[in-house]
This record gives structure tokens, C-alpha cells and sequence, in this order.
């Protein structure tokens, strides 16, 4: 195995998992791409082992500190260990995240469970040259049913990596079922987005649901409608809205499947251009929900993004009723939490509203955050009262 040395390396020491190309004495480009290596500092002194990518700006991820043979029982320990730490918040649900890269030491590899099916990411050129024992370890340790390969992530370009989608083990003739906060859900691992399903966002929703109330909600950007349909279940009449047809007839689905069908109506719109006509309107709402996609890529867009936040929040703001809540959120990694809060500030100043933040909250516990690495930190939400 070839050796990186490195000639700073006190984020390694902090516990940080990245190596960046700059901090490694002589250049990268001598490394076979995605290959194993040694990492020490100046005085030899041996830092772990990772995977290497030239190409990249970060250069080596670590798989672990130890000296050890990175191979199908090590894998298998990682994933073991990940999901005994999950069993002690998840008992009783049939769907959460098993592996979150960086979180749970495995940089590159996302696994989600649904079910007796999982769905699985590798989104790094490293985890790709380990993709069989991934795969086998993965088979060892979860014994599921059905394997889906969600390997179309943007990211995966930019490791140098196609895009592809398939399953490896089992069918998907009949879709996964999960159920969340009592909702029955069918899940499409293969075609739906990212994964399936958002599973970060699981314990926002089971708290929005305990503290909701009135009669009308709105759920944008609604995509499966994991949102709306927890306040449906409660009484409330829910109006859902997406630019994708695709998510408008599964939120149409899901609320017949659930005897919800009376409660619920999708929309398929453009959010912003829904928004633009309902402030128009004398229309209030009890609840919005607004849960967009990124809206950056790139720190080059941050100010870009923060203006569109900030416009559909004020717009929102401007339709919740007195004593309404809005649930906003921003899974933008770019966006940190100071900037997002401030941009609530200047929506509600946009709006001439005042409200006061009756929680702030993040990603699920199935979704960990790496403390020495904040980038493992994405999920930003805030339930505001009017």
C-alpha cells in the first residue's frame, strides 16, 4: 500500500475524515485513482488509512485509524456497528438511514433501509473500487430482500463516475411499504428521488404533527407529501404543491391508500408562481409547509439561493394566518445555520410579519452528525408561530 504524507495535518488529528489535495507533501498525481493508501505525517507517524483521488479536491478520505485490512470484515463491522447504533432510536419503524457516510465512517456509501429493501449510494471513486464487498458485506449484515443501486447522484460526476440505476437482488414487482407516524407509504427505491424517500426530515414531521392545529395546511414542494399527510391524518384540510406530475399522483395515491382522499388535494405548479397568486388572496392558512430542493450547488451561489429562500418564505409569511405555524427548511449544506436564520429575518421584515421561532430543528438521529466534520451538518428547520 503506497503512503501520503502530510505535511499539515491537524484537521486529520482533530478528527476530520478529508484530506484535501493541498496538505499532502508532493503531489497527488502520482496515485492510482481510488486506490488504498497510508496516511502518515512528516514524522512517520502513522494516521490511518483512506482511499485516494487525484482528481479530487479531496484528495483522501479516511476509512479508519487503525492499522487493519480494509476488506469484507471490515466492512461488515462498520455496518454492524451502524445499525446497533441506530436500534436504539429507531424500534418500530420499518424505514431509516443504516449508513451516512462520513457519519458512520464509511465516507461515500449512503444505505437506506425500506422495509425488506434497501437502497444503496456509492458515490465516491474510492467505494466504488470496493463496490463487491460493500455489496456483500451489506447482504451479510442486513439480509434484505430486495437491493437497489441509486448510483445517479450529480456527485458521482464528479469522482469521475457514471450514472446508473438497477437492482441487484430480489424484484421491486411489489413496491416496498412503509409506514410513518401511521401513514402507509409505497415506496419506489429505483425511481422515486434520491433514495425513495426523505427520511431526514422524520422527526420534523412527527413534531409538526404534535403540535398542529386549525383547518387548512399548505405542503409545498411536496414531492411524496410525507408532510401534509401526517396534518391530513389529524383533521386538517391539505393542499399539496409540486412541479412534478409524478409526485402529485403519488400524494393522490398515498391519500387513498390512507382513506385521506377527502382531506387532501395536489396541485401540480410551479411553487413560486402558486404563491405569487394565493397572495394575491384574502386565503389563510393554519400550517405551511415549505420544504424546497437545494437551492445551491456551489458556494458561488450561496447569494443566489438565499435571495430565492428568502423570497418564498416571504411569501408564505404573508398567508399564514394569526397563531399559524410555518415549517420551513433549507437542506442547502452551502446555507449554514446563522446564514438561513437570517434569512428568515429579512423575509419576515419583506413580509411585515413578526414571528417568533418556536423551534429550531435539524436531520434525524438516523442521519448523525460527525462533530469534528460540520459538513455532516445539512439540514436546517425552523417551525415559526405568527
Amino acid at each position: 500500500m503506497k503512503k501520503v504524507i502530510l505535511h499539515r495535518s491537524s484537521r486529520v488529528l482533530a478528527g476530520h475524515p478529508w484530506i484535501f489535495s493541498n496538505e499532502i507533501a508532493g503531489s497527488p498525481k502520482t496515485f492510482e485513482p481510488g486506490s488504498l493508501v497510508e496516511v502518515l505525517d512528516t514524522k512517520d507517524i502513522f494516521l490511518g488509512i483512506g482511499y485516494i483521488n487525484p482528481n479530487s479536491l479531496i484528495a483522501v478520505r479516511l476509512l479508519t485509524r487503525q492499522q487493519e485490512p480494509i476488506d469484507k470484515s471490515f466492512f461488515e463491522r462498520r455496518i454492524a456497528a451502524a445499525l446497533a447504533r441506530r436500534k436504539q432510536y429507531v424500534s418500530g419503524r420499518s424505514s431509516y438511514r443504516v449508513i451516512f457516510s462520513e457519519s458512520d465512517s464509511l465516507p461515500g456509501l449512503i444505505v437506506d433501509r425500506f422495509g425488506d429493501a434497501i437502497s444503496v449510494q456509492i458515490l465516491t471513486l474510492g467505494m466504488e473500487h470496493q463496490r463487491e464487498v460493500i455489496l456483500a458485506a451489506l447482504d451479510e449484515v442486513l439480509s434484505p430482500e430486495t437491493i437497489v443501486l441509486r448510483n445517479d447522484s450529480k456527485s458521482r460526476a464528479l469522482e469521475g463516475l457514471p450514472s446508473e440505476k438497477s437492482v441487484i437482488k430480489g424484484t421491486l414487482d411489489k413496491l416496498p411499504r412503509i409506514t410513518e407516524g401511521g401513514i402507509v407509504f409505497d415506496v419506489d427505491p429505483l425511481g422515486g428521488q434520491k433514495t425513495g424517500f426523505f427520511l431526514d426530515h422524520y422527526e420534523n414531521r412527527m413534531a409538526l404533527a404534535a403540535i398542529a392545529h386549525g383547518d387548512s395546511a399548505l405542503d409545498l414542494f411536496c414531492y411524496a407529501g410525507a408532510w401534509g399527510l401526517q396534518l391530513a391524518m389529524r383533521g386538517m384540510q391539505v393542499t399539496f404543491v409540486d412541479d412534478s406530475e409524478a409526485a402529485v399522483h403519488q400524494v393522490h395515491r398515498t391519500a387513498e391508500l390512507n382513506g385521506l382522499t377527502g382531506r387532501c388535494a395536489a396541485v401540480r405548479d410551479d411553487v413560486f408562481a402558486f404563491l405569487k397568486r394565493k397572495t394575491a388572496s384574502a386565503k389563510k392558512y393554519d400550517i405551511i409547509v415549505c420544504d424546497p430542493p437545494a437551492f445551491v450547488k456551489s458556494k458561488a451561489k450561496i447569494k443566489e439561493a438565499l435571495r430565492g429562500y428568502r423570497d418564498v418564505n416571504a411569501m408564505c409569511m404573508k398567508l399564514i394566518a394569526e397563531g399559524g405555524i410555518l415549517a420551513t427548511s433549507s437542506c442547502s449544506h452551502h446555507v449554514d445555520r446563522e446564514s438561513f436564520l437570517d434569512m428568515l429575518r429579512h423575509a419576515a421584515r419583506d413580509a411585515g410579519r413578526t414571528p417568533r421561532m418556536l423551534e429550531y430543528r435539524s436531520q434525524a438521529k438516523d442521519h448523525p452528525v460527525l462533530l469534528a466534520a460540520p459538513e455532516t451538518e445539512y439540514l436546517k428547520c425552523a417551525f415559526l408561530q405568527f
